[in-house]
């Protein structure tokens, strides 16, 4: 039987904790950019980082998608890139992801202050097509996108 399997295989899993979520109503492009931000991050500091960006204090950079995307102030000094957005509804999910996360590891007897993000993605889910009608005949597709995103941290 197929199944589902974490995109990442390691060996020794006793320091690991993983969490997955999927089928989240955004689109991977929306999530993106805010996940490359906080890979690698330790897990309290990111945690803090998508609370300022949910109260629209901090900017997420574009590392991709960043056409006709506003500057905003003090981006460039921490990441070298001007642009950005507050991607709202994307940290809400992350943040639940890595709440989620946080209590695999507690409930595996990792220490909380210490855990750091080794691995997190994003991939497509699936799609809903639909379809609305226009004038003349012609219609416009209207095209529902999911995302998945998996968690690892690691004890450090």
């Amino acid at each position: 039987m197929g199944g589902w399997n974490y995109s990442l295989k390691l060996e020794d899993e006793s320091k690991i904790a993983k969490a997955v979520m999927r089928d989240l109503p955004i689109s991977p492009k929306k999530v993106h950019n805010l996940a490359r931000a906080v890979n690698g991050m330790m897990l309290q500091d990111a945690k803090k980082y998508l609370e300022r960006v949910i109260a629209k204090e901090e900017a997420v950079p574009h590392f991709i998608h960043r056409k006709k995307i506003p500057h905003h102030k003090g981006l460039s000094e921490r990441w070298g890139i001007p642009v950005g957005k507050y991607p709202v509804k994307a940290a809400k999910f992350l943040l639940k992801a890595l709440n989620n996360v946080e209590a695999n590891a507690e409930s595996k007897e990792l220490d909380a202050e210490k855990l750091k993000i080794i691995h997190l993605s994003v991939q497509q889910g699936y799609t809903l097509k639909r379809y609305m009608p226009r004038a003349f005949g012609r219609s416009t597709p209207k095209f529902k996108r999911y995302s998945n995103i998996e968690v690892i941290v690691k004890e450090v």
